[in-house]
């Protein structure tokens, strides 16, 4: 789109209000230039924007509003508030996989442009440029903020798709968005935080009052229970004594044991260790004399150990005399033993030669009968022939049964493909319920088809991508009974998936016209018809044709596009090109033909099942599964059963032939063996040959027996030398003995008696020192008893001395004071317990109670001190409002106000109404649904905006087809204000778009003209529009 012409603009003096204008008529923030770029309706397109009020005027579809969602997306707005989509990705022109929209604003000079970029693409990534260069989009937002841009507000932004929305603002919301757009920016700010603090307040006085009533119960229950808390108190005190006369108990215990062992056990100690001593002395003294007698012992006792060390020693070498003999003794047996073996082998040895010679000679006859055995080539040539044969039936069979079970497979595959398909578009339970229809098909009156997006085949992609944009989604996801009770059942038990279900009946089937292609048609590239392009089944294609009217809708060329008027003037009110859908509707009202062109979406569900160069033996295969697929299955069971037979004669013939195989290994084993064996007799026989002679064996045998009984003479006797020695030491070893008894004897009268008695009076004295060590230990377990019951201090000590100084008088005093205690009964045991948690509870509420009158008194004067500053303000704000659109309304012959809807301190139920009354008999009535019309709204919100004009602060504002549903008188009335309040200096930049502009408008300089146009002969009359020329000019453009 052409740039439009520059429009003389009056120049204000240097003294106006703000917003200051520059040279060039534009405020800072305003739009310079919008430039988009596969954008929505869009290839490309430029457009600059007047500084006062632009009409953006065009046919509906012709892109008016894209110019809206551009400007919008590309001040970092959300997708979301433009009510169209929720993504980026979706605002790319269809077809293009990437776009850009770039937004000029004026800055503080005519010749500062801040350019900002936004690129998008349909995987819904964005990047920003801020005057050419990538930046994060937050400092895109700082920008946009700096010149009070706010997208999101309705009062500054409201697209066509949420015009409804102003209207059902509620009052608090539209006092929200008018705080926003226009009057001091603190004035939200303020209304934010006095929100807050009287929720703050609120809670604060709901806390108080809690605590105070609180604390006034508690109070009331501690007064009740101070008798009983005395009783309890003294009740405590008299425990409390009796726990002081415990802790003495064991003290006083203590004191009179400690006295007990000074006084007892230490004295018995000292006299029997004296008398331990004396005895000791008077052993001593006896020793003298018999220290002789010792060393006289001594000696007597060495020659007694060295005679018995004599007598050892003989002992040892008469035992290993006797162990040589014996040894002798058993060689010479074994000798005569051997003797004996020699004369039994010698007539072994010529049994076994005899033996021998039989046997050789019975194995050679038996190798010379033996008949060589012949492999009968002829039998084994003819079984591994017969073996070659069944293994290729095998292998036959198992490919005829692999191609079935394949077959099989990838109609499966292509099903579940299918099935996937509608998965993704939103039937997510679709794959179950398939496979329930499968496996319930028994349980069917009538046949049951389904889902229908399995029965269709289409034989060309482009024809599948017209057949998936006609058909209704939830069509392709459907199953189709033939009886109704089959649908009621379907529709009961598979409720849980969500699947629709169509029952067809066949008296009503819709019936089929005939194709019919006229030359007419065929000129315009008319061939086909939606009906024609797919096969399925009968009711399925019917079901079709009924519901999503297949044979209305024909198929055309590119030229049919290029020639679409004229397709329209055969009747065809419905047709598809390659890449557009034509629908052609009449007015009910003005019998006006309007024409609706949308872009074909490339297919999605049937891209898994096109394969156009067999699609139709595809289809003949599925027809022949479907009738015959139990069939299949039998004739598979029967091929495995042929195949185990098959099997089993191959298993049965290679066993005859290992059974051939093993014969002639027996008989070649079998030969083999005799050959050893006749072998092995021989080598038998040599070795016999061989054996050494017996009768010079038997000679060296008795010159051993000689030898070894000359051994055993000389061995007997150094045993009689040895035995005659021993007999002399055991005589001299006799006599020293009984000298060293008489020693001991002679020793035993005098010494032992005094041995004994200072011995005994030893152990006495150990019996008195294990008793005191055992006093001491007990003395100390007794303190520590003590101390584990009560340290003593010198307040526990003071306290001892008034109690009694006898265990008994103190035991006695302990139990009548427990007595005493006992006899005070209380109904409720822990009423101290309970007091004191009162007590507690009571202090810690009157310090929080006092906190939060203290707080409450704060958050009331932070309240009243932003009151102060917001109210005031906002009340002046909307008492401009009121004046401004209340004389608005009266330059239209009808009345209106806006006034403020003030609650106290409840600041979040603040709100802006606005009362009008388009009827002089009627009351002024809060603007809503309820009580005006679609066009009373509209007139009433655009005269809302139009009020804000001179209180505003955002640079421009954007209306999208505010006058939809306006009768004449009133649209002409508000296209008045609208130029009046644009002719203002301080009026910011504005967008109106709408569809359509009375005739005989008043125009001003204020005012520019956006045309939006489509269409294949706009190119030239563009030229001729944007180089100035009059409409005449434009018209003759368009006629060449």
């Amino acid at each position: 789109m052409a740039a439009p012409r520059a429009a003389k603009r009056p120049k204000f003096a240097s003294g106006a209000a703000p917003p200051q204008r520059g040279e060039d008529d534009y405020v800072p923030g305003n739009i310079v230039e919008i430039e988009l770029f596969n954008f929505m309706t869009y290839d490309r397109l430029v457009c600059c924007p007047g500084p006062r009020l632009n009409f953006v005027v065009g046919p509906n579809g012709s892109g008016k509003s894209s110019l809206v969602c551009a400007i919008a997306l590309g001040l970092a707005g959300d997708p979301n508030i433009l009510g169209r989509a929720s993504s980026v990705g979706a605002f790319v022109k269809r077809g293009e996989v990437a776009g850009h929209v770039k937004i000029s604003l004026r800055g503080d000079t005519p010749d500062d442009k801040i350019c900002i970029t936004r690129k998008i693409d349909t995987k819904n990534k964005s990047e920003w440029l801020l005057i050419g260069a990538t930046v994060p989009k937050k400092e895109v937002i700082d920008v946009i903020k700096k010149f009070d841009i706010q997208v999101n507000n309705l009062t500054q932004f409201l697209p066509q798709d949420r015009v409804s929305e102003f209207a059902k603002l509620s009052p608090i919301q539209l006092l929200e968005e008018t705080e926003k757009a226009v009057g001091d920016p603190d004035l939200p700010v303020h209304h934010r935080q006095l929100v807050e603090r009287s929720k703050e307040l609120k809670a604060l006085e709901v806390a108080i009052t809690q605590k105070e009533k609180t604390l006034n119960n508690l109070k009331a229950l501690n007064a009740e229970q101070e008798k009983d808390v005395e009783r309890v108190r003294l009740r405590d005190n008299l425990l409390r004594k009796a726990e002081l006369m415990k802790k003495k108990l064991p003290w006083l215990k203590f004191n009179m044991m400690q006295k007990e062992f000074i006084e007892v056990i230490q004295e018995k100690e000292k006299s029997a260790k004296q008398e331990m001593e004396e005895g000791a002395r008077v052993w001593e003294d006896s020793k003298g004399p018999i220290d002789k007698l010792k060393k006289h012992k001594a000696t007597h006792t060495s020659n007694i150990k060295k005679i018995n060390s004599q007598v050892n020693e003989n002992m040892n070498n008469r035992q290993k005399v006797m162990d040589q003999d014996l040894k002798l003794n058993a060689e010479l047996k074994a000798t005569f033993d051997d003797i004996e073996d020699l004369k039994k082998q010698e007539k072994s040895r010529q049994q076994r030669i005899l033996k021998t010679k039989e046997d050789l000679a019975a194995a050679e006859k038996e190798l010379e009968d033996l008949q060589p055995y012949e492999l009968p080539k002829a039998e084994n040539a003819q079984l591994t022939d017969q073996i070659a044969r069944i293994n290729v039936e095998i292998k036959n069979l198992k490919a005829e049964r692999n191609a079935v079970e394949s077959q099989l497979k990838e109609m499966e595959s292509k099903n579940s493909k299918l099935l996937q398909a509608l998965r993704s578009a939103g039937a997510d339970k679709i794959v179950e319920a398939y496979h329930w229809v499968q496996a319930n098909k028994k349980n069917f009156r009538e046949e049951v088809y389904g889902p229908v997006l399995l029965e269709v085949n289409v034989q060309d992609k482009l024809h599948a991508t017209y057949l998936e944009n006609h058909v209704p989604n939830y069509i392709w996801k459907s199953f189709i009974t033939l009886d109704a009770s089959d649908r009621d059942y379907i529709v009961r038990e598979t409720k849980q998936y969500g699947i629709p279900v169509l029952n067809y009946l066949v008296h009503e089937g819709t019936r089929r016209q005939p194709l019919n292609i006229t030359p007419e048609m065929k000129q315009l590239g008319i061939y086909s018809r939606l009906d024609q392009v797919f096969q399925a089944p009968d009711t399925v294609k019917d079901v079709l044709i009924s519901q999503a009217g297949l044979d209305n809708s024909y198929i055309g060329t590119d030229e049919t596009h290029r020639r679409a008027d004229e397709v329209s003037e055969l009747g065809m009110g419905d047709f598809w090109t390659p890449d557009n859908h034509y629908r052609w509707s009449k007015s009910r009202y003005s019998s006006y033909m309007s024409a609706n062109v949308d872009a074909v979406r490339p297919s999605r569900l049937f891209k898994s099942n096109l394969d156009v160069s067999g699609i139709e033996d595809l289809r003949l295969q599925k027809e022949n599964h479907v009738t015959n697929i139990e069939g299949m299955h039998e004739a598979i069971k029967t091929l495995h059963r042929k195949q185990r037979q098959l099997e089993d004669e191959e298993a049965n013939i290679h066993k005859q032939k290992e059974e051939i195989i093993n014969a002639m290994r027996y008989h070649k084993k079998r030969r083999e063996e005799i050959q050893r064996r006749v072998d092995f007799k021989r080598r038998t026989l040599k070795d016999i040959s061989r054996e050494e002679d017996v009768e010079s064996s038997t000679r060296k045998l008795l010159d051993q027996v000689a030898k070894l009984n000359d051994e055993r003479f000389h061995a007997m006797m150094k045993l009689k030398d040895l035995l005659t020695e021993a007999v002399a030491l055991k005589w001299s070893h006799t006599e020293k003995n009984m000298a060293s008894v008489e020693l001991d004897t002679k020793m035993e009268k005098d010494v032992k008696k005094l041995e004994k008695e200072a011995n005994q009076k030893a152990r006495n004295y150990e019996d008195c020192k294990r008793i005191t060590q055992e006093h001491r230990r007990r003395l100390s377990i007794a303190k520590q008893k003590a101390e584990s019951i009560a340290m003593i201090t010198k307040d526990l000590e003071k306290e001892f001395l008034a109690m009694p100084t006898t265990v008994e008088e103190l035991e006695a005093a302990i139990q009548d004071t427990e007595s005493e205690a006992n006899s005070m009964l209380f109904l409720n045991q822990n009423v101290l317990q309970e007091y004191q948690n009162r007590q507690h509870e009571i202090e810690s509420i009157s310090n929080k109670l006092k906190d939060d009158k203290g707080e409450h008194e704060i958050c009331c004067s932070e309240i009243e001190t932003v009151k102060g500053k917001w109210l005031p303000t906002l009340r002046t704000l909307v008492s401009k409002i009121n004046d401004t659109f209340s004389r608005n309304f009266q330059e239209m012959a009808v009345a209106g106000e806006v006034s403020l809807d003030e609650h106290g301190l409840d600041f979040d139920h603040y709100g802006i109404l606005i009362k009008v009354k388009f009827r002089q008999t009627s009351q002024l009535q809060v603007l809503s649904s309820h009580h005006q019309s679609g066009g009373e709204r509209s007139v009433s919100t655009i005269l809302y905006l139009v009020s804000l004009q001179d209180l505003t602060n955002c640079p421009f504002r954007v209306v999208d087809e505010i006058n939809q549903g306006m009768d004449p008188i009133n649209e002409r009335k508000m296209f008045q204000q609208l130029v009046r309040a644009a002719s203002q200096i301080n009026t910011p930049q504005c967008f109106l778009l709408t569809p359509k502009l009375l005739p005989d408008l008043e125009y001003s300089d204020a005012c520019n003209i956006l045309n939006i146009m489509n269409g294949p002969w706009i190119e030239e009359p563009a030229k001729a529009w944007s180089s100035g020329d009059c409409w005449r000019t434009v018209v003759s453009a368009a006629g060449h």
